[in-house]
């Protein structure tokens, strides 16, 4: 099986200027396209920027509207994911990546774990997406998580048990997110390495870059394969940067250290049905 050249597009957005943002995504592409690349991922909510107070009402988009019609049409050859607000159904609004390739929308992943806490308010803008699903690109299964997402190892760990053999994962992660006393890099380090190995899963981490009021994005995406080894990461600053993997890479983790083919979902299953009763009798009862 070929290898997959897989790219990370760390950009500094511009806050709130959707068009902007769409010109930079295809310079972006466009550079991308000159390198060969396959898979070319930028951060959370690339085209807004990441807000801590977002007017939704005017930065929300449908899959339908000319911004996002302007990055599927750059996406000849190519698969790209990128992060919009979506306004979707009866007035939700969703923090959403979509995964799209050859001018059509192959997926778009909801992002489920919203933070409530320290600068993250997110609960009181966006509804909580209630789905995972994986996507055949380049004859490999992808999945996307969006930041916090990850956070709940659960859905990591799903994502590998559905067969997941490559994980896209856009952030928005600032240095004070949630207190002086976290080293908020050296945590995203720990987990990176640790969900790859584990799982034998691939990783296209993509952060943003630069200060925009409060928020002092730190870069720092990078590319990890499935033995845990980093292959590229960027710095403080824009940057693109790509590595390649071999999707055979995955299975032969697997098989070494199976932590995926060990799993008893069964087993989690029925414990969990004891804490969700349990918990329900003392709500019950409290």
């Amino acid at each position: 099986m070929n290898a997959i050249k897989l790219a990370s597009a760390q950009i500094a957005c511009h806050a709130g200027d959707i068009n902007k943002n769409v010109q930079k995504h295809l310079d972006f592409i466009s550079s991308a396209r000159s390198e060969g690349v396959d898979v070319l991922v930028f951060p959370e909510l690339s085209l807004t920027d990441y807000l801590s107070s977002p007017d939704i009402s005017s930065l929300s988009r449908t899959i339908s509207d000319p911004e996002i019609g302007a990055i599927l049409n750059a996406t000849v050859g190519m698969a790209v994911s990128f992060g919009f607000i979506e306004a979707a159904e009866n007035g939700r609004f969703y923090i959403s990546q979509a995964l799209a390739n050859d001018g059509a929308i192959l997926n778009i992943h909801r992002k489920i774990n919203l933070p409530s806490y320290g600068k993250l308010v997110e609960n009181r803008y966006y509804t909580a997406g209630d789905s995972l699903s994986l996507v055949d690109v380049k004859n490999s299964l992808v999945a996307t998580l969006i930041c916090a997402d990850s956070r709940n190892p659960a859905l990591t760990w799903l994502s590998a048990l559905n067969g997941a053999e490559l994980l896209l994962h856009p952030i928005a992660s600032v240095k004070s997110a949630v207190g002086p006393d976290f080293d908020i890099p050296a945590n995203w380090e720990i987990n990176l390495r640790y969900m790859a190995m584990n799982y034998g899963l691939p990783i296209v981490m993509t952060n943003h870059c630069g200060h925009r009021g409060s928020l002092d994005f730190w870069g720092g995406s990078r590319i990890i394969n499935a033995f845990g080894a980093e292959l590229a990461r960027a710095g403080e600053s824009e940057e693109l940067i790509f590595a390649e993997i071999d999707p055979n890479d995955s299975r032969k983790v697997r098989h070494l250290l199976p932590t995926v083919r060990c799993s008893d979902p069964q087993f989690i299953a029925a414990e969990l049905d004891r804490f969700l009763q349990h918990h329900h009798y003392r709500s019950n009862h409290n």
